[in-house]
């Protein structure tokens, strides 16, 4: 694998991933979507005899959105139907062949608000009720966006039943509709799955990411006023589900964008694209990281490639065939890439100078982050092994949620060590929030904070 490139953006556009000072946790996967939290969560818990749970709050209604915190508070959506308090949910394969859901009845699209030390419901909003604007994979919910906060502003989005953006203590600020955003699979259009990328927030901006069947593009709005700043087009790419980066160097600031015919980086202030990625793995989910001065992004529902991609590149990044030769150009845009194990759906981690990913299947691929030699393989869990949520790290440790409710953690580093294993008694498709020495894992009834006790 190539070094000297890999080298030379490390000493320039190096980023620390432990620790950023604070016990917040923003966004989808927290601060810039790393997945890696500041403090020491507790490793084992039992949810029957309460050991380390500190709270559990019954959350109305359906939804997969993760949590976040901003001081004392945590904010999470949901989706409430007007005619059962306990939406249907399918995991596992048993999910089906791709077929929507047949609800019936209104639903409620809610923002609430918790305390963080009690779990208490401080505020629950409205943005929208009614018929909803198309139909939900029957895995997935009305409410699969994570929310994301500056500590003054809430924003929330519901693809097409809109963005909602609220204050910390409840009022609507402004609200912003993007029209129908059809999220179903490219080859087969009559589906419908849901929308599922996160806002971020930067620098006073709200970014969005709509790659639909029937409008791509991403927006670019004022967080004060919802007013739309600049929409960049993303013309011929089909439905993802993944969330946007952006990725801040010396002279260059991109949003980074995951997807199926371009993965690509476009300039912040006026939209160009700086370099795209073709002929990546099918329907999108993963989001893109930035980590020891590397872009990395997965896809693929099938085949997973994986790519470290310079922040310098520019123009149409060519993989070589050889995705183990050392032969990659200085000028090529690329540090490394391989053709396999990739992700799905789960997100992956970077901690310190190694790359977890793990797919929908439980199969965990250790690779050196900056050279993509593979560390080791393994799977993770027992028994029927399903990931949707994705993986976070804090305190030397690595949380692994699979759909059943089972939470693998293990050690970091170069030896596969599990440490402990529980079971929230649950199903769980939300990736777990962590604050401090708080895990929050939100299951499809409930919140839990786990805390030592």
């Amino acid at each position: 694998m190539k070094t000297r490139a890999i080298v030379a953006v490390l000493f320039a556009y190096a980023i620390s991933t432990a620790t950023f000072g604070d016990d917040n946790w923003p966004q989808f996967r927290g601060h810039g979507g790393l997945g890696i939290g500041s403090g020491n969560p507790p490793t084992k818990w039992d949810i029957q005899t309460e050991q380390n749970v500190s709270w559990k709050t019954p959350i109305p209604g359906l939804g997969h959105s993760a949590p976040i915190v901003w001081g004392d508070r945590v904010f999470l959506t949901t989706a409430v139907n007007s005619d059962t308090e306990k939406p249907s949910v399918e995991t596992g394969w048993s999910g089906g062949a791709g077929e929507s859901a047949e609800d019936t009845g209104d639903w409620t699209w809610q923002v609430v608000c918790l305390q963080l030390g009690t779990g208490k419901i401080l505020w629950t909003k409205d943005a929208r009720v009614g018929e909803p604007t198309i139909k939900r994979h029957l895995k997935a919910s009305h409410a699969n966006c994570t929310p994301t906060t500056d500590g003054e502003l809430v924003v929330a989005f519901f693809g097409s039943e809109g963005l909602y953006c609220f204050d910390i203590d409840g009022q609507l600020i402004w609200k912003h509709d993007f029209g129908k955003l059809h999220s179903g699979p490219y080859d087969a259009p009559e589906l419908e799955w849901g929308f599922a990328s996160s806002p971020i927030i930067h620098n006073g901006h709200v970014i969005v990411q709509c790659d639909c069947l029937n409008a791509n593009f991403v927006a670019i709005l004022d967080i004060k006023t919802g007013r739309e700043i600049r929409r960049i087009d993303r013309e011929g790419e089909v439905a993802t589900w993944s969330t946007p980066l952006v990725v801040t160097t010396e002279g260059r600031q991109q949003i980074v964008c995951n997807g199926y015919r371009q993965m690509a980086g476009y300039d912040f202030e006026t939209g160009e694209r700086i370099w795209h990625l073709n002929d990546g793995g099918d329907v999108p989910v993963p989001t893109p990281l930035f980590a020891n001065g590397l872009i990395y992004v997965t896809n693929g529902h099938g085949r997973s490639p994986t790519y470290a991609i310079q922040p310098t590149a520019t123009g149409a990044l060519t993989p070589t065939d050889d995705e183990n030769a050392d032969d990659e150009s200085e000028d090529s845009g690329l540090a490394w890439w391989q053709s396999r194990d990739g992700s799905y759906m789960p997100t992956p981690l970077v901690v310190d100078e190694l790359l977890y990913t793990c797919n929908d299947n439980g199969r965990l691929a250790v690779r050196d982050a900056m050279t993509g030699d593979l560390i080791y393989r393994k799977r993770v869990g027992t028994g029927n092994r399903t990931y949707s949520a994705s993986a976070v790290a804090a305190g030397g440790h690595i949380y692994f949620v699979s759909e059943r409710g089972e939470v693998t953690v293990i050690e970091e580093g170069n030896v596969f060590k599990t440490v402990a294993s529980s079971d929230m008694g649950e199903f769980v498709m939300a990736t777990p929030a962590i604050s401090g020495d708080r895990l929050l894992i939100r299951t499809v009834r409930n919140l839990y904070c786990l805390a030592p006790m």
